[in-house]
């Protein structure tokens, strides 16, 4: 058996959703700095956008409900003297954001009640930050909280450095030491292990209180940037990067045994040379991969150790800066899994929704497991001293019944995800052994309901016998006259069918031999001929004269072929053939016979007496030519 299985997967049919232009954040002044960021974060109330600002380094904080253009001059979060690469976003509180900018500064800031864009002041206050962190001696690239506890920021620098700030007294606890510049990083789920790429090409797993790392491997060979992403609750790592070729690459790597990647190498992505970005959505286990430059997301579902290809959504317009929203911020009343929010032109922020198509009114257990909530699972003096755990999760349905009390519980009596719902095939009832019975040659067996069809009753052998004769006899050749109903003659006359004859093939064949030889006739009769009477219906013959001047010649059609009058013809035929025919054939067939051969024998007459006329017409013209050049 032969044949392509196609891979059952609940988000198999995920689309992406773009937004008109004017349900987009317009208006904006994105940052053009060069340095390897996202340039955009996001959380259920806010955006954060690195903006174009003049006089320091500035980012802009946008509310999710004043979409359209925004106006010329909004309030910026300043304080930088220089220009703000990266911005993260609490998973605790979503009014606290932390900043990292090229003066090598920190900064934490809180985002006022009741914040919007539009004032009705001239010039719009700034809001300043309420915390510093220094330390670092060069620029900070990236910043990223810890998933798990509470107060735990990481933060990676150009002088080769990752530092963790313990938030609650603004000091570096923690510093990890690199060979070159950090690329990316990323916590794992219970905030213990954080990975990083860096410009040597190597991945590192850090046991982050210990200060040193667990694994150093080789990473992607490319010399492009490489970004790595934590895989959830799983111990594994994906990472894109580029081959020695420079082809973009996904790579998947087990914490147990990083030596190498799952499979043995990278998977290929394609060619381009943007750099790719990856987002991983622990709930429905899907990897977002958007690469810089391009207008296309591809996404892949985590299944048994691979990455399984899902779809891509594909845009003309291309990102240098995406962000996706946490899993809580999504619409559950359109099957909305996820939202990205990507830059374009560096002027407007456009969401995008992924969808899955399902045509319910009701809360989708299978696509919404349960989340994580705003609650930690430690404090950071607890995290400093050892700890490690999972954060509490809640239940999305309460979210979706718009319960303001949500239910959480640990993550590790969370419910697994609900199977994908689909229509089941119906189970066959289980094959029973036929019973052994005995019956008696008395008794009779009970006889089993009729269907509600009633069946087909089967024709008998004499029955087929005579449909078949009675069809039989419709196609029969009857030689005698049928009577009619009422048993008199039928009024119609009897025609014979005709029948093909060797005389009638040959005078056909004659026939097209005639044709042939009158065509020649009427090629070398180009000069002047005179008419010759031609009897129509036994009438004397009449002279039909057609005389055209050419170059001094007087040219005069032939006569046409003619035949006999009906008089003449029917004594013809009506004449003793003699032995030609034969001697058992019909009087009818000697007739019809005879009368073709009469009538070839005129045509043939005719010819001849033509060809005569010709020669004849032609000495003329001859001797008329003569007497003209003379």
């Amino acid at each position: 058996m032969s044949g392509r299985f196609v891979r059952a997967s609940k988000y198999r049919h995920v689309f992406g959703r773009p937004t008109k232009r004017e349900a987009c954040y317009d208006n904006l002044r994105i940052s053009k700095n060069a340095w390897d960021t996202n340039l955009v974060k996001a959380n259920p109330k806010y955006l954060a956008v690195n903006w174009d600002a003049s006089g320091g380094g500035a980012f802009a904080v946008i509310p999710l409900d004043e979409k359209g253009k925004l106006p010329e001059q909004i309030p910026l979060f300043r304080g930088h003297t220089a220009t703000v690469l990266d911005t993260d976003w609490s998973p605790f509180d979503d009014d606290i954001v932390a900043s990292a900018s090229d003066d090598g500064k920190v900064f934490l800031w809180k985002v006022p009640e009741d914040f919007s864009l539009h004032t009705d002041a001239e010039e719009p206050a700034d809001v300043k930050p309420v915390g510093k962190l220094s330390g670092h001696s060069r620029k900070v690239g990236h910043v990223l909280f810890n998933p798990s506890a509470q107060n735990i920021l990481a933060s990676s620098s150009g002088d080769y450095t990752v530092k963790i700030w313990d938030l609650e007294d603004g000091k570096s606890k923690l510093t990890l030491k690199h060979g070159d510049i950090v690329q990316s990083l990323s916590w794992s789920a219970n905030g213990s292990t954080l990975v990083t790429t860096s410009r040597d090409k190597k991945l590192r797993f850090w046991d982050v209180r210990q200060e040193k790392p667990a694994h150093v491997v080789q990473g992607h060979e490319g010399a492009k940037s490489s970004r790595c992403v934590w895989l959830g609750d799983h111990d594994r790592v994906a990472t894109t990067g580029f081959s020695k070729m420079s082809e973009r690459q996904l790579g998947l790597w087990d914490l147990r045994d990083p030596s190498k990647p799952v499979g043995g190498q990278p998977q290929f992505i394609d060619s381009s040379s943007g750099v790719a970005m990856p987002f991983w959505d622990d709930g429905t286990q899907i990897l977002f991969v958007a690469g810089k430059g391009d207008g296309n997301i591809r996404y892949y579902e985590y299944e048994n150790d691979k990455f399984e290809d899902l779809s891509e959504y594909k845009s003309s317009d291309p990102q240098r800066g995406l962000a996706f929203i946490p899993k809580r911020g999504v619409n559950m009343h359109e099957n909305e899994i996820m939202r990205a929010f990507k830059t374009v032109d560096d002027r407007f922020i456009e969401p995008i929704s992924f969808i899955v198509p399902r045509r319910s009114e009701t809360f989708q257990d299978d696509i919404y497991p349960p989340t994580v909530s705003l609650k930690p699972a430690m404090t950071s003096s607890e995290w400093l001293d050892g700890k490690s755990a999972l954060p509490p999760k809640f239940s999305m349905e309460d979210m979706y019944d718009g319960k303001e009390n949500l239910q959480e519980f640990a993550a590790e009596d969370a419910p697994k995800p609900a199977p994908a719902r689909t229509a089941a095939a119906p189970t066959p009832a289980p094959a029973s052994a036929p019973a052994k019975a005995t019956i008696s040659r008395d008794e009779k067996p009970e006889a089993t309901p009729a269907p509600s069809i009633a069946p087909r009753e089967t024709p008998s052998m004499q029955d087929n016998k005579k449909s078949m004769s009675d069809m039989a006899s419709k196609f029969a050749d009857r030689e005698d006259d049928e009577e009619g109903e009422d048993g008199g003659a039928d009024s119609f006359e009897v025609v014979q069918k005709p029948v093909e004859r060797p005389g009638a093939a040959l005078a056909a064949r004659q026939e097209a031999k005639v044709g042939v030889s009158d065509e020649k006739t009427k090629e070398a009769s180009r000069t002047s001929v005179k008419p010759e009477p031609e009897p129509v219906n036994g009438a004397s013959a009449h002279a039909a004269s057609n005389s055209a001047s050419v170059s001094g010649e007087t040219v005069t059609s032939p006569p046409s072929a003619t035949t006999q009058p009906p008089s003449e013809l029917k004594q013809s035929q009506d004449k003793p053939t003699g032995d030609s025919a034969p001697p058992a054939a019909p009087s009818s067939m000697s007739a019809a016979a005879g009368g073709l051969r009469d009538v070839l024998q005129e045509i043939r007459g005719m010819l001849q007496a033509q060809g005569r006329q010709i020669e004849q017409l032609t000495s003329e013209v001859a001797q008329l030519k003569a007497k003209v050049g003379d």
